[in-house]
């Protein structure tokens, strides 16, 4: 589904041309004139993303931003600032006052959309942890004690060892995290995961040319480097650079010759969102998995699913964007364990599992919900978006056939899913409400599976009465 961006500019022609330009790259776009107007269109729809002009007639960039940032229910949403002033001064009040990105006019429209991007693909980890943590606590689960922080691992790989020397010197007095200048060939080499740096800093200008964004690629591809931040520095004329290493995966840029106040400052902020990041993956592989997950398959149990999808639901409320539901079911199940055994009959759940895991997305919901029963929420999907991920599950059973143990053939499996579509926003979004709605959108998803094992098995159904 398209992601949503306000505008805020106090010049009608100016939201114009930056709403075409944002309508073009399929974003649907809503508009503010002044900051007031914005903060409460921000409170009450909730946008992906805001872009905002530094200069208002109520109130300045840096204050809008101060406000945006102070209230949890707009928090977390990017934003970017846009301003006809250049220098170091204006650049650091608005990143000091919560900005994630400062962009001068007249805007590179290459950098624009890259940069949103970025800031929208760093916004579905943020939003994706606090889903987590709130169905953990809907589970009864205390929170997470603060615990210290150990200073980050910072990498710096210049283009020159001397300029890698000389960041670390600028950063020593302005950060407490430990900071060690390396090669490209010493950032590549393996480490132990307890000291791979959290973040590198990596100068675009590596020789031979490319160098830099081959390297970006590289620790991207790498598990043991795959979840580190990345900020590259790049020249400033270089829009080509800047726009490819954003969609190559780097988190942030700063363009050369390097500020050492700005630097530190994003590194700062990166590091905080790479434990957020690290947050969410400890969450879901460690601190709920002997509570809520099925021991065979690994995925969770009904007894997380259901208080999970109850926040799909809540977001989809608060956003007013659809989200969809699958039931899915093995078909003749029953006949795989008495032929083969009950051993068997575990490989096969395990294998429709790891298939599911591998067609669907990190915020996707997977879930063994009964004996050979599994069920799917996909989040801000509409209804074409969860027929194609029905088929691609479908397929992704049938196309191989499942290795069986005890020196057995492998067998053909497929599945039948029965699916559901909840659309717009509900009257309220009070948890009994919202229980409700969860209900009723699961018994049409199970209708349509029944639907669709009355119609020969190995299909699609999906219900045509919306939640």
């Amino acid at each position: 589904m398209s992601r949503r961006i306000l505008i805020v500019d106090d010049v009608a022609t100016n939201r114009i041309v930056m709403k075409v330009r944002l309508s073009d790259a399929h974003y649907e776009v809503l508009q503010a004139s002044d900051g007031q107007s914005a903060i409460e269109i921000a409170r009450r729809e909730k946008p992906d993303l805001i872009l905002l002009d530094m200069t208002l007639r109520d109130m300045d960039g840096t204050e809008f931003c101060r406000r945006l940032k102070a209230d949890q229910d707009t928090a977390a949403i990017p934003l970017i600032v846009v301003t006809a002033a250049t220098g170091t001064r204006a650049k650091m009040a608005a990143l000091q006052a919560g900005a994630d990105e400062f962009l001068s006019k007249p805007l590179d429209e290459m950098i624009l959309l890259a940069r949103v991007r970025s800031l929208l693909r760093a916004r579905e980890t943020a939003e994706e942890l606090a889903l987590r943590h709130g169905t953990q606590r809907m589970l009864g689960f205390g929170e997470t004690p603060e615990t210290f922080l150990p200073p980050g691992e910072i990498a710096l790989i210049g283009a020159d060892p001397r300029i890698s020397r000389r960041w670390r010197t600028e950063l020593d007095p302005l950060i407490s995290d430990r900071i060690t200048p390396m090669t490209r060939a010493e950032a590549l080499q393996p480490a132990a995961s307890d000291q791979t740096p959290d973040l590198y800093v990596i100068d675009a200008d590596l020789a031979p040319e490319g160098t830099g964004l081959r390297m970006l690629s590289e620790l991207r591809a790498r598990s043991e480097t795959r979840y580190a931040a990345i900020l590259v520095v790049v020249p400033e004329a270089a829009r080509d650079t800047a726009a490819m290493a954003l969609d190559l995966g780097a988190n942030d840029l700063i363009t050369a010759p390097v500020d050492p106040q700005e630097l530190a400052l994003r590194i700062k902020t990166q590091l905080k969102r790479k434990r957020q990041a690290d947050s969410l993956r400890a969450t879901v592989e460690n601190g709920l998995r002997l509570a809520v997950t099925d021991p065979l398959t690994g995925l969770f149990n009904r007894r997380y699913a259901l208080p999970h999808l109850a926040r799909i639901a809540q977001r989809s409320a608060e956003t007013d964007r659809s989200y969809g539901v699958m039931l899915l079911d093995i078909d003749r199940f029953k006949r795989v364990n008495d032929t083969y055994g009950h051993a068997a009959g575990d490989a096969v759940l395990t294998a429709v599992a790891q298939r599911l895991r591998d067609n669907l997305r990190p915020v996707d919901l997977i879930a063994r919900i009964g004996g050979e029963e599994f069920m799917v929420a996909l989040p801000d999907s509409d209804t074409d978006y969860v027929c194609q991920i029905a088929e691609r599950l479908r397929h992704a059973i049938e196309e191989r056939p499942v290795p069986l143990p005890n020196g057995h053939d492998a067998i053909k499996v497929t599945i039948s899913i029965g699916a559901a579509i909840s659309e717009g926003r509900p009257p309220a979004a009070e948890t009994d409400d919202l229980e409700s709605e969860v209900r009723v959108l699961m018994d049409h998803a199970d209708r349509a599976l029944y639907g669709a094992k009355a119609s020969g098995r190995n299909t699609v159904e999906i219900s045509q009465t919306a939640a």
